[in-house]
């Protein structure tokens, strides 16, 4: 229990580091700070744009601001424009404010956060060019690396120490990860596909780790943590479509003959519209979306709570800053409670993905009985 507790200040400790962290690093962002000061204007919080900037991809990893000093590690920028290649580091844009080799990265409008050729000699883009295409290493594919790179590292000294230790006790990290992997193996696998679980175990363990790390490196305020992986469409999209992509290449002669012609449906379901058939069907499509969605949706508002409270300092403080100390305690409090959920969270969305997928892909190699 002694650890238990550890484990939870530990916790609390490094999410308010991660607040600190955010606020101030978010804070230049939230105003429109430049340009009101070049107006000689007092600058406005956006807590909107805040939320959204923190939560989104982007070609930089931004640590903080001091004052107007943009504290960032700048990533590597690939693109190919007109059939040549161009390869440079994103600081070359200095944050959308400079062009580079004909290029800008737009800071807004409709294509706010993608680079694009600029006219000659200003930060304007040209219409009449379009846009090249983008294979830069971005905050979200740099934060895939680290994990990815954790994962082989972790699970190659895991699978050594299995074959160093044959018949003894699990020692160490492979103690540790061993329970997670029976875990996966026997309450998922097995009783949800069956005895070919086999086949499908090394694609579970791999989504539900993956998974699991990147929701838990996102809730980390040191970089290389604090990236919205799990977070970003695209990769739970990407998630759902290998699910989708098993489902389909091993789908057995039942399962398609359930899908087109579904057993003990009354025939006028069936004849003249196909009605059951084209449930069946659009249910073959929604079930990777609401993976997708599911993953996707829960992270991300886990992310948008807490900054809404942090918000709420910045707006009580522009009207009084005796408010703005006041619901500081309220607003870090419930900060804390809901990145603790997140804790809690990052573990069952890892396990909810696995379990479905592991039962479609069940419903899917099920033999007729």
């Amino acid at each position: 229990m002694r650890t238990v507790y550890l484990f939870v200040y530990a916790f609390s400790f490094f999410l308010l580091t991660t607040l600190v962290f955010s606020s101030t690093a978010q804070e230049q962002h939230g105003f429109e700070g430049e340009k009101a000061i070049e107006r000689g204007e007092e600058a406005e919080y956006d807590a909107g744009k805040m939320i959204i900037e923190h939560i989104i991809d982007a070609h930089e990893w931004h640590i903080m601001d001091i004052g107007q000093k943009h504290i960032t590690v700048p990533l590597p920028v690939i693109l190919i424009d007109e059939g040549k290649l161009y390869i440079f580091m994103s600081g070359k844009f200095h944050h959308g404010q400079n062009a580079y080799k004909g290029f800008s990265l737009e800071t807004e409008g409709e294509y706010k956060g993608k680079i694009v050729r600029v006219k000659e000699g200003t930060l304007e883009r040209d219409p009449e060019k379009a846009l090249p295409l983008d294979f830069s290493i971005t905050k979200t594919v740099f934060a895939i690396f680290v994990s990815v790179l954790i994962m082989i590292i972790v699970f190659v000294s895991v699978g050594n120490s299995y074959g160093k230790r044959k018949g003894k006790a699990p020692k160490g990290l492979q103690s540790f990860l061993e329970p997670l992997i029976l875990f996966v193996r026997d309450d998922i696998a097995k009783a949800a596909i069956g005895e070919k679980y086999e086949k499908y175990l090394p694609f579970l363990l791999t989504i539900f780790f993956f998974i699991l790390l990147n929701n838990l490196l996102g809730l980390v305020p040191l970089f290389p943590g604090g990236a919205n992986v799990t977070g970003n469409i695209a990769v739970t999209g990407i998630l759902a479509l290998f699910t989708f992509l098993i489902i389909a290449f091993s789908g057995n002669k039942e399962y398609w003959k359930h899908i087109v012609n579904t057993p003990g449906v009354p025939w006028w379901l069936k004849f003249p519209l196909p009605l059951m058939p084209i449930i069946e069907i659009i249910g073959v499509f929604t079930k990777p979306f609401v993976l997708m969605i599911r993953l996707f949706a829960n992270i991300t508002a886990g992310h948008i709570i807490v900054l809404g409270f942090m918000s709420l300092i910045f707006i009580f403080g522009n009207m009084s800053p005796v408010a703005g100390y006041g619901v500081s305690i309220v607003s870090v409090a419930f900060a804390v409670f809901i990145g603790l959920l997140e804790l809690l969270v990052a573990f069952i969305q890892a396990y909810v993905f696995t379990l479905l997928s592991a039962l479609y892909f069940g419903m899917a190699t099920e033999e007729h009985h």
